[in-house]
């Protein structure tokens, strides 16, 4: 009986650790809902105040064509995956001082996790 413990312990120690940041499951439904605050600045599929959404999941930072990006967003050298994405929208100009996104954050992880499951459901035309 104690080895089976032992062997449960050890095997739950090497297991990585689980947040509710971007590794939890996104509900891209709320996710959606979430993005109407994205809005005000972005667009699905074209460049408004904000650059265009669709397709940046995995998309290098500062990357969309005829966007004028802040000089911090370029030197970024982030790729947005789901895990910079998660960091990002927790504090943005935290994460990349000096980007020009007005945005104090999204600080709950299940929202965080929604959003970003929504965005990746954005592929570009």
């Amino acid at each position: 009986m104690q080895n089976r413990i032992l062997t449960l312990a050890f095997a739950l120690a090497l297991m990585p650790p689980i947040s509710a940041g971007a590794n939890a499951t996104g509900d891209a439904a709320h996710g959606k809902s979430l993005y109407r605050q994205c809005r005000a600045c972005h667009l699905p599929a074209q460049n408004s105040v904000g650059p265009k959404h669709c397709g940046v999941v995995g998309r290098v930072a500062a990357s969309v064509p005829d966007y004028n990006y802040s000089p911090a967003m370029k030197k970024s050298g982030i790729t947005w995956t789901p895990d910079e994405l998660d960091r990002f929208l927790d504090h943005p100009s935290a994460t990349v001082p000096g980007n020009y996104m007005p945005f104090a954050g999204m600080h709950d992880p299940q929202d965080r996790a929604d959003l970003i499951t929504y965005l990746a459901s954005l592929l570009c035309p």
